[in-house]
């Protein structure tokens, strides 16, 4: 398991813990204000998508000390992991509420009101975090229909959670000062800043799930489907086998593969059942 389920599960999936989620949490003030400044603060976070460019023309040695560095930060503060659709069910099924918003990190490299952003809650009506993502300085958070966030049901949520997976988005959970666990994400390698800062520069802001996909060779008709929606480069096709395979190292387990495989033959294990990966995270 990730150091977190050690940490702050006590040895299960530290994400499906009820208390990480707390309206106890989320009531602490300094929490409060680090919500609110980074539902507000979009040029922070497009100057960090500038400076990030500027990584690989650094020495290595330097480059894996900053990456050293700003992991161990943002472990502490605002730090994520992938999630299956079968955990962000369960994560649905112990919240209250669930809010929509824009998702910074595009509005930010972008410039678009992409609503791939989820604010969880075990308060209703949104909660705390619902009223704090209502600051007015979040401007970026104003939709086109002049709502700055969308109350969801907790099965329209899961059903928009299945249309982004078949778009090839990525589940994640994001804490705001860790433990606390107030957002699902759903990323992309090209416009996500934690996905490209991870995958593409070695500089890791989210753990991989606790799990690694494999194909069935009996039902992959080597369609190669799914490598077209892989985020992390981890599916191969082999031309002598007319087979998908998975490499371990690579996969991040998120199991967006699965949705679009028409033969289900993808399935995920367990990472801590797959040596070669066991210890990657």
């Amino acid at each position: 398991m990730c150091e977190f389920c050690l940490k702050h599960g006590e040895g299960r999936k530290w994400y499906l813990e009820a208390k990480n989620y707390s309206e106890d949490l989320l009531s602490d003030l300094r929490r409060r204000k680090f919500i609110a400044d980074f539902a507000s603060d979009v040029d922070t976070i497009r100057a960090g998508a500038e400076k990030m460019k500027l990584l690989d023309r650094v020495p290595g040695f330097v480059r894996r000390v900053l990456s050293w560095g700003v992991s161990r930060r943002f472990k502490k503060m605002h730090f994520g992991q992938v999630v299956p659709i079968e955990d962000i069910e369960r994560i649905l099924g112990f919240t209250n509420s669930v809010v929509r918003v824009a998702c910074i990190c595009r509005y930010a490299t972008r410039g678009v009101d992409a609503r791939y952003c989820y604010g969880v809650s075990m308060g209703p009506d949104g909660g705390i975090f619902g009223n704090l993502v209502e600051a007015p300085d979040s401007s970026y958070l104003k939709g086109p229909d002049g709502t700055r966030m969308e109350n969801l049901s907790k099965k329209e949520a899961l059903e928009l959670m299945h249309d982004h997976e078949r778009e090839g988005l990525c589940h994640t959970v994001w804490t705001f000062i860790t433990p606390f666990i107030g957002g699902i994400c759903n990323c992309d390698r090209t416009d996500c800043m934690a996905m490209r800062a991870t995958v593409g520069h070695g500089m890791r802001v989210m753990f991989r799930a606790e799990y690694v996909a494999e194909t069935d060779p009996d039902r992959c008709t080597g369609c190669r489907a799914c490598t077209r929606i892989c985020q992390f480069g981890a599916m191969g096709f082999s031309a002598a086998r007319k087979k998908v395979e998975i490499d371990p190292k690579r996969c991040f387990g998120c199991g967006s593969c699965r949705s679009v495989c028409p033969q289900q033959a993808i399935a995920l294990r367990a990472r801590r059942d797959v040596e070669s990966a066991k210890n990657l995270w």
